[in-house]
Protein backbone atom coordinates (compact mmCIF):
# COMPACT_ATOMS: atom_id res chain seq x y z
CA UNK A 1 0.00 0.00 0.00
CA UNK A 2 1.41 3.41 -1.08
CA UNK A 3 0.45 4.92 2.19
CA UNK A 4 3.03 2.59 3.79
CA UNK A 5 5.62 4.67 2.13
CA UNK A 6 4.34 7.75 2.34
CA UNK A 7 4.67 7.39 6.36
CA UNK A 8 8.21 5.78 5.77
CA UNK A 9 9.22 9.15 4.21
CA UNK A 10 7.59 10.86 6.87
CA UNK A 11 9.36 8.72 9.71
CA UNK A 12 12.64 8.90 8.38
CA UNK A 13 12.16 12.99 7.70
CA UNK A 14 11.39 13.12 10.95
CA UNK A 15 13.86 11.40 12.98
CA UNK A 16 16.75 13.38 10.46
CA UNK A 17 15.15 16.48 11.57
CA UNK A 18 14.48 15.74 15.12
CA UNK A 19 18.75 14.54 15.23
CA UNK A 20 19.60 17.46 13.33
CA UNK A 21 17.90 19.49 15.32
CA UNK A 22 20.08 19.41 18.16
CA UNK A 23 23.41 20.53 15.91
CA UNK A 24 21.88 23.13 13.65
CA UNK A 25 17.89 24.37 13.55
CA UNK A 26 18.26 25.81 10.06
CA UNK A 27 19.63 22.14 8.66
CA UNK A 28 16.52 20.45 10.48
CA UNK A 29 13.82 22.92 8.91
CA UNK A 30 15.54 21.96 5.58
CA UNK A 31 15.10 18.17 5.97
CA UNK A 32 11.35 18.79 6.93
CA UNK A 33 10.96 20.82 3.79
CA UNK A 34 12.36 18.51 1.33
CA UNK A 35 10.61 15.63 3.41
CA UNK A 36 7.11 17.39 2.59
CA UNK A 37 7.88 18.47 -0.57
CA UNK A 38 8.82 14.82 -1.41
CA UNK A 39 5.58 13.66 -0.38
CA UNK A 40 3.75 16.04 -1.43
CA UNK A 41 5.14 15.34 -5.07
CA UNK A 42 4.36 11.63 -4.09
CA UNK A 43 0.64 12.63 -3.71
CA UNK A 44 0.84 15.29 -6.61
CA UNK A 45 1.67 11.94 -8.81
CA UNK A 46 -1.73 10.30 -7.89
CA UNK A 47 -4.04 13.55 -8.94
CA UNK A 48 -3.81 12.74 -12.51
CA UNK A 49 -5.47 9.99 -12.18
CA UNK A 50 -8.61 11.84 -10.41
CA UNK A 51 -8.40 14.68 -12.82
CA UNK A 52 -9.25 11.99 -15.70
CA UNK A 53 -12.23 10.77 -14.13
CA UNK A 54 -13.60 14.15 -13.38
CA UNK A 55 -12.79 15.26 -16.88
CA UNK A 56 -14.82 12.13 -18.18
CA UNK A 57 -17.83 12.59 -16.03
CA UNK A 58 -18.16 16.71 -17.09
CA UNK A 59 -17.82 15.63 -20.55
CA UNK A 60 -20.56 13.18 -20.45
CA UNK A 61 -22.38 15.59 -18.07
CA UNK A 62 -22.26 18.26 -20.80
CA UNK A 63 -20.61 20.45 -17.77
CA UNK A 64 -18.50 23.53 -19.76
CA UNK A 65 -15.06 22.54 -19.07
CA UNK A 66 -14.13 26.26 -17.83
CA UNK A 67 -16.14 25.45 -14.70
CA UNK A 68 -14.19 22.13 -13.80
CA UNK A 69 -10.80 23.90 -14.90
CA UNK A 70 -11.46 26.57 -12.66
CA UNK A 71 -12.58 24.34 -9.51
CA UNK A 72 -9.49 22.23 -10.25
CA UNK A 73 -7.36 25.41 -9.92
CA UNK A 74 -9.14 26.11 -6.53
CA UNK A 75 -8.72 22.72 -5.31
CA UNK A 76 -4.79 23.25 -6.13
CA UNK A 77 -4.25 26.75 -4.56
CA UNK A 78 -6.33 25.24 -1.49
CA UNK A 79 -3.29 22.24 -1.16
CA UNK A 80 -0.44 24.44 -2.37
CA UNK A 81 -1.05 27.45 0.29
CA UNK A 82 -1.70 24.53 3.17
CA UNK A 83 1.56 23.19 2.28
CA UNK A 84 3.47 26.47 2.18
CA UNK A 85 1.66 27.88 5.57
CA UNK A 86 3.00 24.50 7.46
CA UNK A 87 6.07 24.92 6.35
CA UNK A 88 6.04 28.14 7.08
CA UNK A 89 4.74 27.21 10.91
CA UNK A 90 7.04 24.50 11.19
CA UNK A 91 9.78 27.02 10.66
CA UNK A 92 8.48 29.08 13.33
CA UNK A 93 7.32 31.93 10.99
CA UNK A 94 3.53 31.97 11.78
CA UNK A 95 2.39 35.49 10.62
CA UNK A 96 3.91 34.38 7.02
CA UNK A 97 1.87 31.03 7.36
CA UNK A 98 -1.28 33.10 7.81
CA UNK A 99 -0.71 35.46 4.87
CA UNK A 100 -0.09 32.09 2.99
CA UNK A 101 -3.64 31.34 3.89
CA UNK A 102 -5.02 34.71 3.36
CA UNK A 103 -3.61 35.52 0.11
CA UNK A 104 -4.96 32.01 -0.98
CA UNK A 105 -8.21 33.17 -0.06
CA UNK A 106 -8.53 35.50 -1.68
CA UNK A 107 -7.66 33.77 -5.18
CA UNK A 108 -9.80 31.43 -4.54
CA UNK A 109 -12.85 34.24 -4.02
CA UNK A 110 -11.09 35.53 -7.23
CA UNK A 111 -11.32 32.40 -9.45
CA UNK A 112 -14.82 31.44 -7.81
CA UNK A 113 -15.90 35.10 -8.83
CA UNK A 114 -17.18 33.77 -12.62
CA UNK A 115 -18.25 30.21 -11.04
CA UNK A 116 -21.16 32.61 -8.69
CA UNK A 117 -21.93 34.99 -11.16
CA UNK A 118 -23.26 32.35 -13.26
CA UNK A 119 -24.97 30.94 -10.43
CA UNK A 120 -26.53 34.16 -9.70
CA UNK A 121 -28.07 34.55 -13.24
CA UNK A 122 -28.86 31.28 -13.68
CA UNK A 123 -31.64 31.89 -10.10
CA UNK A 124 -32.77 35.24 -11.94
CA UNK A 125 -33.67 33.52 -14.64
CA UNK A 126 -35.55 31.38 -12.99
CA UNK A 127 -36.97 34.10 -10.84
CA UNK A 128 -40.38 35.48 -12.28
Amino acid sequence: MEIFQVIGIGLIGTILAIFVKERNKEIAVLVSVVTGLIIFLFALSRVSAVINVLEKLAFNANVNMFYLTTVLKIIGIAYIAEFGAQVSRDAGEVSIALKIELAAKVLVIVLALPIIVAILESVLRLIP
